[in-house]
């Protein structure tokens, strides 16, 4: 056989293969790893595109929609029964009701009253539909002369909480307002045991906005 004839032997018999001559035999394992690499090479490339980063105009906005405040109610109510009663030249609780028709909470801190000579009628019951003879809202013989406690001469004087009342929102609070009638001296005899319709107040002061709940019933005053 000829030198050129041995050498091709050599080649094709496969059992003289040096460093350089493996790229045509890979293992299955190098296989794989080679195409583990290649996925690495694609997830870090879009990783990176995530990470690029964008800009805002100025003036970009959207829009929202703030709530219409509704005024709350205040109204006269039998239960609790008042526990201190009025009699002539002192003072009783007044009991009432708070309701809130608004979508959010609301905060009183304060009262404004009437004038002091602005007065009560008085009624034989406690649902006020009957009144009294003798014991009506004037300033004469006949007027009661119940009226809110603290009052001035001035209407919507202002007159503080002791304690911050909120009625929840859509909700009704029930509060006893402590020694906040008061009875002059003059009251009529015919308003012994009479139930009395006090006058409306002139405003309250008031805040909305989250807030926490006064449980009902609640008990209050303002002292002066």
């Amino acid at each position: 056989m000829s030198g050129t004839q041995q050498k091709d032997s050599a080649r094709g018999s496969g059992r003289h293969r040096g460093p350089g001559r493996g790229v045509r035999t890979w293992s299955l394992g190098a296989r794989i790893a080679s195409a583990t690499v290649g996925v690495v090479l694609v997830g870090t490339a879009s990783y990176a595109a995530t990470n690029w980063l964008v800009g805002l105009n100025s003036g970009s906005s959207a829009e929202s929609k703030a709530g219409t405040v509704t005024n709350l109610t205040i109204t006269a109510t039998a239960s609790p029964s008042p526990g201190n009663a009025l009699f002539p030249g002192g003072s009783g609780d007044v009991v009432a009701q708070i309701s809130n028709p608004n979508a959010f909470p609301v905060t009183i801190t304060g009262v404004n009253l009437p004038t002091s000579t602005t007065y009560a009628a008085g009624y034989s019951n406690s649902g006020l539909t009957t009144a009294v003879t003798g014991c009506d809202a004037t300033t004469g013989g006949t007027g009661s002369t119940v009226g809110w406690a603290f009052a001035t001469g001035t209407s919507g004087s202002a007159h503080t909480l002791t304690s911050p009342l909120t009625v929840a929102a859509g909700g009704t609070l029930t509060v006893t307002f402590t020694n906040d009638a008061a009875m002059g001296s003059s009251a009529p005899n015919a308003c012994q045991s009479a139930y009395f319709s006090m006058p409306s107040l002139t405003s309250i002061a008031a805040s909305a906005g989250q807030a926490t709940a006064t449980t009902s019933p609640a008990t209050d005053a303002w002292t002066s």
